[in-house]
């Protein structure tokens, strides 16, 4: 923003804000659109698979049709039937399109179903909804959601298998016309035949082969131009990071840096951004499966957050995204749910060690004292600097061992990882590294192990990733988060934040005297999950350094979201991915370290 908006002014805007969006948004209207869209759609889809009614009231009318509008009008009915069961998921998120779309296929349905089925009544639905879309048009507003070519993939796979599961339905649903008694295997074949607009080996009587052909045809054709529209279709791209965004931000992080561990991860690039009315503060989020999913708490001045809150409410509504934070701070927490009416759940626990409290001495550190110790006797040395200091050949070799040795296929990571190493405007960043001299040289020379930590204000740092040769001797990442926790003094270092504990409260209240059945049995439950997923596994990595513990919350607008809010956290997070197979993606690779800040293989138990 070029020019700024007084504090006092913004205030007074973000009260109005709260009285105008304290609670839900209302839904009614849409969501009782796309149900009734999905009821239409069910009814011509079994308007075109099933034979018309020969007794129907209208049978008479109908047939001084032309006779060969029969198949034409079955084939409508199928196309217009899926495309509405299609389109009812975005007409219950608002969107324009979806609206647009469906206004243009109720009235061909409507035809479709009075010219093959003669029913009025399917008539008389399609035109009822009709009407209520264009009475309520005011309600579809809503603009696109980002665009993945991996739609079209998916889209050819579902419906494709749709139209074959369907395409079985249509060639068997006229049991009293077909010549002889064909198997499985030869219905199999006729769809299959019928979807690329070609005759199969079923044979009917009288005219019923042009009606099944044409439908088989219309689902094939469906597929197709499904598939080639969301391959080719114009881009309507995710947020990204401007470099002046990035400087903006890099302002606000001088400034108000040091009261959130997670400030500096807003600073990947595959985030948008959106600031406060006068540029103070700042809300980063990235949009996965239609959720808008912002990360930690907002950037910059905490008087100033509810104007940016403000904003990414507003972006969040004008494209019908679920609004959702992902690990932000209570204080964050509190100025969320007070400023948006939106409800709160903890989450987990952040480990977090005061420099000044840390010392390996006590009965509690004897199992990190000596694991160090054994690490240090078989000939292992430890560097801890700054990024800025590293010279470039180094640095090249680092990001390219932190590559190679991810212990996943995707790069992980969103809330708490920056996801690159070496970057010109992260000099400040903390780089521990671990050395074998005396042993066999590797392809990265004496390097085996490496944890990159970015900045948490002046004087602290967040860790980001931990990466091992996994030849090199258990016991790394230890050895290495007591290598920077030593030497934190001298550079000035005085908190270090170490992974992200989920459940820890359970995982810690769960297991000791006096819990009660309810609470062991989630404790089981996230100990069975953690063979899948590091959760317990985490906590005790993180327990062993004897961390303060600050709780860290998820922000979601009603319970029913929290699946969908879930899914698209792990999404984010990379835990579920589309993309190519590593191996396919080796030749293209450019030194880009995984963001996520430890995996299961990577924390190694004492």
């Amino acid at each position: 923003m070029s020019g700024e908006v007084p504090e006092s002014q913004e205030r007074h805007h973000d009260s109005r804000f709260r009285r105008l969006t304290r609670g839900p948004r209302p839904e009614a209207v849409p969501t009782l659109v796309a149900r009734a869209c999905t009821l239409v759609g069910v009814l011509n889809v079994a308007a075109g698979v099933f034979p018309r009614f020969r007794h129907s009231r209208v049978h008479a009318i109908a047939e001084v049709l032309p006779g060969a509008l029969g198949p034409f009008a079955a084939a409508l009915a199928l196309s217009s039937g899926i495309l509405l069961l299609l389109l009812a998921h975005g007409l219950r998120r608002h969107k324009r399109r979806a609206w647009r779309a469906a206004v243009v296929l109720l009235p061909a349905g409507a035809i479709a179903q009075f010219a093959y089925r003669h029913s009025v009544i399917g008539v008389l639905i399609s035109v009822a909804l009709l009407a209520l879309l264009l009475r309520h048009r005011s309600e579809f507003t809503a603009l696109p959601d980002p665009r993945s070519r991996w739609r079209a993939l998916a889209n050819f796979v579902l419906l494709g298998t749709g139209s074959i599961l369907l395409g079985l339905v249509i060639v068997s649903a006229h049991p009293g016309k077909i010549v002889g008694d064909p198997g499985i295997t030869e219905r199999l074949q006729h769809v299959l035949y019928g979807l690329f607009g070609f005759e199969g080996p079923v044979g009917y009587y009288g005219n019923t082969s042009w009606t099944v052909g044409f439908s088989l045809g219309a689902l094939g054709m469906l597929t197709a131009l499904t598939t080639i529209y969301l391959a080719f279709r114009p881009e309507h791209p995710a947020a990204r990071l401007t470099e002046d965004d990035e400087s903006r931000l890099r302002a606000l992080l001088d400034r108000h840096g040091g009261r959130d561990s997670l400030g500096h991860f807003a600073l990947r690039r595959d985030k948008g951004v959106v600031f406060s009315p006068s540029g103070k503060a700042a809300v980063t989020y990235r949009v996965v499966s239609g959720v808008m999913l912002a990360s930690g708490d907002p950037i910059g001045d905490v008087e100033a957050w509810p104007g940016a809150i403000e904003r990414f409410m507003d972006e969040a509504k004008a494209h019908s995204w679920t609004p959702a934070v992902m690990g932000c701070s209570e204080t964050g927490g509190e100025v969320w749910t007070r400023e948006t009416g939106l409800d709160a759940l903890e989450l987990g626990d952040e480990a977090v060690v005061d420099v000044a409290d840390f010392s390996l001495s006590g009965r509690a550190m004897r199992n990190v004292r000596q694991m160090v110790k054994r690490i240090e006797r078989n000939g292992y040395e430890t560097r801890v600097r700054r990024i800025r200091d590293l010279g470039e050949r180094e640095l090249a070799r680092i990001q390219q061992a932190a590559e190679d040795w991810r212990g996943t296929d995707t790069e992980r990571g969103f809330s708490m990882a920056l996801g690159r190493i070496g970057d010109p405007g992260d000099g400040d960043c903390l780089i521990a590294t671990a050395h074998k001299a005396d042993g066999e040289p590797g392809p990265y020379g004496d390097l085996k192990a490496v944890l990159h930590f970015v900045p948490w204000g002046k004087d602290g740092v967040s860790l980001d990733l931990m990466r091992r040769d996994r030849s090199a001797d258990p016991g790394m990442n230890e050895l290495l988060i007591v290598a920077a926790l030593q030497a934190a003094p001298k550079l000035g270092i005085a908190r270090v934040s170490l992974n992200f504990a989920m459940f820890r409260a359970a995982l810690a209240r769960g297991e000791k005297i006096g819990a009660g059945p309810v609470l062991r049995a989630w404790r089981g439950l996230l100990v069975f999950l953690s063979r899948w997923f590091q959760i317990e596994s985490l906590y005790k990595f993180n327990a062993k350094f004897r961390p303060r513990w600050e709780p860290r919350f998820v922000v979601y607008r009603s319970s029913k979201d929290l699946p969908r809010i879930g899914f698209a956290a792990m999404q984010a997070e990379g835990f579920v991915t589309l993309s190519l197979p590593r191996f396919l993606r080796r030749g293209t690779a450019q030194a880009r370290p995984c963001p996520h800040r430890a995996t299961e293989r990577e924390v190694q138990a004492a």
